[in-house]
Formats: C-alpha cells, structure tokens, sequence
C-alpha cells in the first residue's frame, strides 16, 4: 500500500508549488538592501553563490523556480504605496510575488547564474525599452486636423512595415535591429526570426510586441532612427542591408551606407576590417506601402 502520511503528502505538494526568487543582481543595489536591518547578507559573491545553491537544491527537489530581477527602489515604493514596512521579510516576499506576475522573470533550468544573470538584465531592459516606448506613443494623443489617434495609427504602420520588410527577406534566420532617437535616449529594439524546417518563420510574440512598438514611436515622432537586417542561411554568405526612418515610413539605405555604418569605427572614425563572407547590400523593395495603414498628416 502507498505511504499516504503527512510527510509524504507534503513533500509531494511541494513539487508541485512553483516559486519565484527575487534576485539583486548588482552590487550598487546589494549595499542599498543591506540597509535594512532584517537583510542578512553583508556580501554580494557569497549572497549570489547561496542563491545558486539554494538554486540547484530546488530543483533537485523537482521544484520549478524562476528568478526575477529584484529592484530596490521598486521595492521601497511598493511599500510605501501598500503600507508595508520594508524592513520585513514579508515584505520582500510579497514584493517577489508582484514581479513573478509583473517583471521580467528566467526560469531556473540548471543553467549556471552568471550565465542566467545577463538573460535576467536583457529581459528587464527589453520591458522596460517596451513600456517607454508605448507610454510616449499613447501620450501623443489625436491628430489636431482630423481626429485620429496617431500612435494608434503609427502602430498599424509599423506592423504592416514589418511583415514587408520579414516577407521580402531572403531564406534563413533573421537578426532585425530598429533603433529610435528619442530626446531622452537612444531607444533599440531586438527581433529574430528564425525559418523552420517547412520554411515559415518563428516569432517570440514579445520581441515582435516590443519592436513594433519602438518602430512605431520613431513613425510617429518622426525621430530620427534606422533599421538593420542581418540574414543567415547555410552555404551562403550573409546578408546586411537596411533603412533610414524617413517621414511615415523608412528609406533604404545603399551598399556603400551599410559598409561604412559596419566597417568604421563609432568612437575614432577609423576603417575596420570587413567581416569575412558578409554581404554589405542594399534591401530589397518592399513594395509600396497599404494606403490604409497609417496615419499620412
């Protein structure tokens, strides 16, 4: 007969109780929770290494944990706007249970942390570029000649760009790379699209989300930006071609553009070497745009 008791019933629940771990990934927000009395770490290397072990311990346990970026600002105002004493460790634990609905989160599958802890970093800036960029497109607000919501329109611009610019690309897997000049900060946005064995293209639906909505913000604010596309398929050379945002839409750029975005240095202005077996080219067309998409003011 099966062993029923408490014990046994309990450590069978556990496995299936699913946690989250809010984690302080830096050592400038480490020694900003350490002013909490109740915060019992006074070193972030031995802090992370117990996090790591505490890691591995539940998953041997088979327990599914993941790891969210721990803000200590975020969490001085949580608790200020919940009344909660932040100086408790229910506290803490009430905030971690807010990021694993709300923050970016990684879940813990073995990986080792200074292999998880930039991924974590990526997600929480590729949200936080993505929150930006859609409070600054809702803020616009309506066209004061004809009514229309231009962020809204801007939008749906920037989703039928898109599928332009992903239909008209050559065979293989698909680096695309928008970045936004906004007063504030650069903003940049990542998507890939990878073809799969039937040949039609796989999309991280929140990648897709995130660069539209930056796409979007640079039509609408006509900020100056681009757009950079980089393909690769095997036997082949890869391909780099790209666009200028130009008014309510983008303007390709030429060979010689690509060559010297990629092959001169940022900071000095020095000639860098050309990768070996890349392909500086102009895009191909992509066709006029949908008359309907967009707002034209």
């Amino acid at each position: 007969m099966a062993n029923t008791g408490h014990p046994t019933m309990r450590r069978a629940l556990r496995r299936e109780i699913a946690g989250t771990i809010g984690l302080l990934t830096d050592e400038h927000d480490f020694r900003t929770m350490r002013r909490y009395r109740t915060f019992g770490f006074d070193n972030h290397t031995e802090y992370l290494r117990e996090v790591e072990a505490l890691l591995k311990s539940l998953a041997a346990q088979g327990n599914h944990t993941t790891v969210a970026l721990f803000d200590p600002e975020e969490y001085a105002e949580f608790c200020t706007d919940t009344g909660l004493d932040p100086d408790a460790p229910t506290s803490r634990t009430r905030f971690t249970a807010e990021l694993a609905t709300t923050g970016p989160t990684i879940a813990y599958d073995g990986q080792p942390l200074a292999e998880l802890v930039p991924h974590l970093v990526d997600e929480a800036v590729r949200q936080a570029t993505w929150e930006y960029a859609a409070t600054l497109l809702a803020r616009i607000g309506a066209c004061a000649s004809c009514g229309e919501d231009i962020g809204h329109a801007a939008f749906t611009r920037a989703s039928n760009l898109l599928i332009r610019i992903l239909d008209t690309a050559p065979q293989g897997n698909k680096h695309l790379v928008c970045s936004v000049m906004t007063p504030a900060e650069t903003l940049v946005a990542v998507l890939h699209a990878d073809d799969d064995r039937e040949g039609a293209q796989e999309l991280d639906e929140a990648e897709a989300l995130e660069f539209t909505t930056v796409l979007a913000l640079g039509i609408a604010t006509q900020s100056p930006g681009g757009l950079v596309m980089r393909t690769t398929a095997p036997g082949t050379t890869d391909h780099i071609y790209g666009w200028r945002l130009r008014d309510n839409g983008v303007e390709p750029l030429t060979a010689g553009e690509v060559f010297d975005a990629y092959c001169t240095d940022a900071d000095s202005g020095d000639l860098i070497s050309p990768e070996p077996d890349v392909d500086y080219c102009a895009p191909p067309d992509l066709g006029e745009a949908d008359p309907m998409t967009g707002h034209a003011h």
